[in-house]
């Protein structure tokens, strides 16, 4: 029986060392048997069968890399627990006989690659890693990949593996991060040195810069700790772009050069990988793609990119892209499903993989080892002005909450779902649908426009009272049918035309360039999508997230949830909503019960009804309840973004610290997880909670002088819209009274000269006239004259001018605050007309123009994209320079690359002409 189960041992064997030949020379191996032994057939020769040293038994595979024995495979049957026979193949690593000695390469006197194989399993332990330690591996590595490890190791031998590099990386340069960042980057940095886990998972809310975080990561590991390759998986091909953009416009620290000037970053595509690149960017599906053999395609495919396989799916040996091709696998948001069928194609790779998600779900800590190095929330973010708060507002319609009933014998349109032609059809028998039918099997047009209808009534006296112009609003919506349906009877309700609403789905004409114009335009202002922008796409000037279908994925949601997040410069967002001032909150608008689910948070803001005041005066007196302390947080998160850099500087000198810090005590004091440690310390979770917020208030509660500053800062930048008082008129007559006309003007006489040594913008058209006034000063000027009591705003001073002398005062409907200059030049007598700013600016462009025309430059139809677009930041902001080219709607043509690639050497020579000719 003995020799029969040994004759079975030594076939599984056989059969196994069948497998390691067939994967061996998959990788690019020549497999040799001792006799036939020669190290000059291939860069990388496995000798079968090496007997060792004596007492170090027989080698079942001795690896030679450039003719030097640099490595030892030990063969077991399948099936056979691997980690116990690590001793084994140490054995033979030590045991070299004198022969093979003289031509090895060791490490402590011994091989430095160490493998274990059963043909179906691989555990690799490399020599040059601190505390060599033995991992899983998909397959065999190749031989260039073994001859570069020994490269770096000669070069290095101190840190000879990015495994020992990343133990010693310089210190982090903070200047450009937020704190969120920074504990993100020193957290996976932290679990890379440990070794520990080979997954790392950071948690950061939408909005916090993740992936700025992660070029920051990136350089680090590239420039600093040995790593090689980097694989960037974003959740949707059009992420891809965006993400290229930021590791193109990343500077380096201290340095000033941008990322790709140091480093290759491509997008994986139809070449596959490109063997020059440093940072690979694609969708997971692209990647298991090529690993299957096929191709990339170039541009979007969301049958490809939104794919989700019914099964877990299995992968194979790819000598074109290795499991060995990256060091790192960055996942960016990639959520849904990529750690349950996917993750086959990330555990293919030997690489360190890190996850960045704003809620990761059980399936996501089970996949990472619950290995969470840092951690951010929503509510964080909020208190850190990285992301505003939001608001719910529920719209219920009987059909959407019941569905509804279609008698039998009703002629109703039929759409085919394929070509979408529309046909007219009696039904047979009476059609019963639900809610959930509703927009996939039955679309009902009146549902539809009572939905948009109500939200067009409620628009700007509930949900934001005051306003006239229709915010951003970005609507999601079941499947593409659904999305064209809503975007026509959009147009109707709000009675627009084309350029109001337009969808932008994976199937829309040139959907990036709507995206584009979704961020910039002032006239577009409605966007109707699938899930085309619901994850990773800003639209900085959202304010409404408005969803026509139901979410069921917590991470979804929450991804969707932040497209209307984002912070905005004031400047910026009154550019293409000019009636808002700053963006302090966003709006979701719910009209299928989305906010309902269990996975929903609330927002801080949770007691509408209680004012600044009561807030505060329960916090001095230490009543604040859970809820209450929370909205005191939204409270003061949204005043602080409506304050300036000096009255900032001024309530947190009245504070004693930043009031900043206070918002994120009370936002920590709310915390489930704080409250949960605090409780578990205590025998009383009520008083243990209790206390937590007590001690969030005191900063508050013991400083009145405190407290009575940020209500009188709130009053100064809030205006009360009264919409209950009805107005009687009194009398209508066409003589315009110009006695509050001539107070103004002559009281903005006076401040001018009375303030002449104090405001910049003054000095410089008066003295200084070889220096043009900065966006920045006429800010100063603006912010110091809408103060009480004067209160003034540039319309108002202009109307006054109007009224006063219509003959020289040229009429617009509406000002920027540039139009300070062209008041400034009036007033001091610089300009016989007061003409507005852009209009001055455009005048001066289309002579300039000419004059180049009439000195024989044309300027062709890419230039002139660049010089109009520079004109229009002229007109707002009173000049360029060179870094505004990296922001839209430049970066859409690749920022300051692409301005040099257009415009030639000479870029940087317009930007100056422009400026000195048409800036004032």
């Amino acid at each position: 029986m003995d020799g029969i189960a040994g004759n079975q041992r030594l076939a599984a064997e056989q059969r196994a060392r069948v497998l390691i030949d067939r994967q061996l020379t998959a990788a690019g191996w020549q497999v040799q048997d001792r006799k036939a032994m020669n190290l000059f057939a291939s860069q990388g020769v496995a000798v079968r069968e090496v007997v060792m040293a004596k007492g170090h038994g027989r080698a079942d595979y001795l690896l030679y890399v450039d003719r030097r024995a640099v490595g030892v495979i030990e063969a077991k049957p399948e099936g056979t627990p691997l980690s116990g026979v690590e001793w084994q193949s140490a054995r033979y690593a030590e045991g070299l006989p004198a022969n093979v000695r003289l031509k090895a390469l060791t490490v402590d006197g011994r091989l430095p690659f160490i493998f274990e194989a059963s043909g179906s399993e691989t555990h690799f332990t490399n020599g040059f890693d601190p505390q060599p330690r033995a991992r899983r591996i998909f397959a065999f590595p190749q031989t260039g990949t073994l001859a570069r490890i020994l490269r770096d190791a000669e070069a290095d031998p101190e840190h000879p593996t990015w495994r020992a590099k990343v133990r010693h990386l310089p210190p982090l340069d903070t200047a450009p991060l937020r704190p969120a960042q920074i504990a993100a980057i020193r957290g996976v940095e932290r679990s890379l040195a440990e070794q520990r886990f080979d997954r790392s998972l950071v948690q950061m809310a939408t909005g916090a810069g993740k992936t700025y975080t992660a070029v920051t990561e990136s350089y680090r590991l590239l420039k600093h700790g040995g790593f090689a390759r980097i694989l960037f998986l974003v959740d949707r091909n059009n992420l891809a772009d965006q993400t290229l953009a930021e590791f193109q416009n990343y500077r380096i620290p201290g340095d000033g050069r941008r990322f790709t000037e140091l480093y290759n970053v491509d997008k994986l595509s139809s070449a596959g990988m490109l063997h020059s690149s440093n940072v690979l960017i694609s969708t997971i599906q692209r990647v298991y793609r090529v690993l299957a053999g096929d191709t990339a395609p170039e541009g979007d495919d969301p049958g490809l990119d939104d794919y989700v396989p019914a099964a877990p799916v299995t992968v194979a040996y790819n000598r074109a892209l290795p499991p060995e091709a990256f060091d790192l696998v960055i996942v960016d948001e990639a959520h849904r499903s990529i750690y349950g069928v996917w993750r086959g194609v990330l555990e293919y790779f030997d690489a360190h993989i890190v996850g960045l998600t704003a809620t990761p779900g059980k399936q996501t800590f089970g996949f990472f080892r619950q290995n969470l190095v840092s951690e951010y929330t929503y509510p964080q973010s909020v208190a850190d002005r990285v992301n505003v708060d939001f608001d719910l507002y529920r719209i219920k319609t009987e059909i959407s909450e019941q569905g509804s009933r279609i008698e039998a014998g009703t002629i109703v349109p039929k759409v085919d779902r394929r070509t979408r032609v529309q046909r007219l059809e009696q039904l047979d028998e009476d059609l019963e649908y639900t809610s959930k039918q509703l927009d996939r099997a039955v679309t009902a047009k009146s549902q539809i426009r009572l939905v948009l209808e109500t939200f067009r009534d409620k628009l700007f006296t509930e949900i934001f009272p005051g306003r006239n112009t229709v915010p951003k609003t970005l609507i999601f919506c079941k499947d593409d049918a659904h999305a064209e349906e809503v975007v026509i009877t959009a147009r109707e309700v709000f009675g627009k035309g084309n350029d109001f609403a337009a969808k932008i789905t994976y199937s829309a004409r040139d959907p990036k360039g709507l995206l584009q114009a979704f961020r910039t335009s002032a006239t577009l202002r409605v966007a109707v999508t699938v899930d085309m922008i619901a994850t990773g796409t800003d639209v900085k000037p959202l304010e409404c997230v408005f969803f026509m279908r139901d979410v069921r994925s917590a991470s979804y949601f929450e991804q969707m949830k932040g497209r209307g997040a984002r912070t905005i410069a004031p400047a910026d967002f009154q550019a293409v909503t000019p009636d808002a001032t700053e963006k302090t909150r966003f709006v979701i608008v719910d009209a299928v019960g989305v906010a309902e689910h269990d996975f929903v948070d609330p927002p801080l803001n949770r007691e509408k009804g209680v004012s600044l005041k009561q807030l505060l005066d329960k916090a001095a007196a230490l009543t604040l309840t859970e809820a209450e302390t929370a909205t005191l947080a939204s409270r003061l998160s949204a005043l602080e973004l409506q304050l300036t850099s000096a009255e900032q500087a001024e309530l947190d000198h009245v504070a004693s610290i930043p009031v900043r810090d206070i918002v994120r005590g009370l936002v920590n004091a709310v915390d489930p997880d704080t409250q949960a440690k605090a409780a578990a310390l205590a025998t009383d979770r009520a008083a243990a909670v209790q206390e937590l917020l007590d001690a969030a208030v005191q900063p508050l509660a013991a400083n009145p002088q405190l407290r009575q500053r940020i209500l009188e800062l709130r009053q100064a930048h809030d205006r009360v819209i009264d919409e209950v008082s009805v107005d009687t008129l009194v009398d209508a007559y066409g003589v315009v009274d110009t006695s509050r006309a001539r107070s103004i003007v002559e009281s903005w006489q006076a401040y001018l000269d009375e303030h002449r040594d104090e405001i910049t913008a003054i000095q410089l058209l008066s003295e200084a006239r070889d220096r043009r006034i900065s966006f920045a000063d006429i800010k100063e000027l603006a912010d110091r004259i809408s103060r009480p009591p004067r209160n003034w705003t540039p319309d108002l001073i202009w109307s006054a001018y109007e009224a006063l002398d219509a003959g020289r005062v040229r009429h617009t409907e509406r000002h920027t605050l540039t139009d300070l200059v062209s008041l400034l030049r009036f007033t001091i007598g610089e300009d016989d007309e007061l003409v507005p700013y852009a209009e001055r600016v455009r005048e001066r462009y289309a002579a300039w123009l000419l004059q180049q025309r009439q000195a024989g430059v044309n300027f062709n139809q890419v230039e002139r994209w660049w010089l109009d677009r520079m004109v229009e930041v002229i007109a707002v902001s009173a000049g360029i320079n060179p870094d505004d080219l990296d922001n839209a709607p430049f970066t859409e043509r690749g920022g300051v690359d692409g301005a040099i690639r257009d415009l030639g050497p000479n870029a940087a020579g317009l930007i100056e002409q422009l400026n000195a000719e048409l800036a004032a």
